[in-house]
């Protein structure tokens, strides 16, 4: 007979402290926990710095029309560590604020970053960004967008951005994911993920 094999759930976990350590641009905060193990019994505490900065929308437009992405570029200190140009370019995202639905953020963002307008805003996964250091889930989108209508420099001043907007045909961007110069995981699953649903989602598209 095979053994049966444990499942966790949230239920398996204790927290015994959740300490602020930093709040600025963004926060910092430390859990001490104990968790179920696998060879039964209960962990010693875990103390872990977890990176909080709220979830975040991802979208990535679309024209059928002229069959082009509308994405963005835009400094990332993060990247200067391990890449010669840390410009990257990126699918339009942007933090949920309280209040705000996914779609709202999906709309504003398209607006703000690129001044474009969305339709068929369509739902395609979520995932967690590093789930061993922030709590951050991202959820992806498709939509439709008439990109030429997207050009020119955008971006919040208060918040220090500046994004210059790209109209990429589908041929250059799977290109850019084969040979890395997309190298940013939104925007690498975003394109894998219309890659991979393409004719459904054109097809339901066409049917709004």
């Amino acid at each position: 007979m095979n053994k049966k094999i444990e499942t966790f759930n949230s239920n398996d976990i204790q927290i015994e402290a959740k300490t602020p350590l930093y709040q600025g641009f963004f926060k910092m905060v430390r859990y001490d926990f104990r968790h179920r193990l696998f060879a039964g019994g209960w962990s010693d505490i875990v103390k872990r710095e977890i990176f909080e900065r709220g979830h975040a929308v991802a979208v990535l437009p679309y024209d059928p029309v002229t069959k082009e992405f509308v994405l963005i570029e835009q400094i990332r200190i993060g990247a200067l560590a391990t890449s010669d140009n840390p410009w990257l370019i990126e699918v339009i995202a942007g933090v949920i604020d309280e209040g705000e639905t996914i779609h709202d953020v999906c709309c504003r963002e398209a607006e703000e970053e690129a001044g474009i307008t969305l339709q068929n805003v369509t739902r395609a996964m979520s995932y967690l960004a590093s789930p061993g250091g922030t709590t951050e889930r991202i959820h992806i989108f498709m939509a439709t967008a008439d990109s030429i209508t997207a050009s020119g420099i955008h971006g919040l001043d208060y918040e220090g951005e500046d994004i210059r907007v790209h109209r990429v045909a589908e041929e250059d961007a799977l290109e850019w994911l084969e040979n890395g110069r997309i190298d940013n995981a939104a925007t690498i699953i975003a394109l894998q993920w219309f890659f991979m649903h393409k004719q459904k989602l054109l097809k339901d598209w066409s049917q709004v």
